[in-house]
């Protein structure tokens, strides 16, 4: 049984399971009024480390937790039409958008694929200043409300440790 078919199992499972799906009366738009962004990696156990609960907060991620035009277009949706006014970046340490450049990327995508991606894959040399420039692109979007506390922070895998940086 492959890994899709483990999960489709365990999905069918979870609706009747006693700590599994429960309706709810909560909507759309967290209760907390917060977004997250985040990277993607599977070790970011966001719900546990931030101490939030289902409803609480929009968690949108991508690789390396970078904003993107594509990140830009989910707060919009999530701030204009479900009412959010803060976010947290969260990167990481030990990141994969670390161990890789640009320039190589684009290469094993022309290898794969024959060209290179419209879009570029934004890795990360400087941990810190990733972070900073994700700010500062939600602060300066023009598609963003900004009413609301915009920070971020690294977390450490090593150590679990959550560092505000901007």
């Amino acid at each position: 049984m492959g890994t899709i078919d483990q999960l489709l199992d365990n999905a069918a499972r979870y609706k009747d399971a006693p700590d599994g799906y429960h309706a709810t009366d909560k909507t759309a738009e967290p209760g907390r009024a917060i977004a997250v962004v985040a990277c993607m990696d599977a070790r970011l156990r966001l719900f546990s480390l931030l101490g939030l609960d289902e409803g609480d907060a929009h968690i949108i991620r991508n690789a390396g937790g970078v904003v993107t035009d594509d990140t830009i277009r989910s707060l919009s949706v999530s701030q204009h039409v479900l009412n959010t006014l803060d976010v947290l970046v969260i990167q990481h340490t030990d990141c994969g958008l670390t161990k890789t450049t640009d320039e190589a990327f684009d290469a094993l995508m022309r290898e794969h694929a024959g060209r290179r991606p419209a879009w570029g894959l934004r890795t990360i040399t400087d941990l810190e200043a990733s972070v900073r420039e994700s700010v500062q692109t939600i602060k300066e979007s023009a598609f963003l409300k900004n009413v609301g506390e915009v920070r971020g922070a690294i977390f450490d895998v090593a150590t679990g440790e959550l560092r505000e940086v901007a």
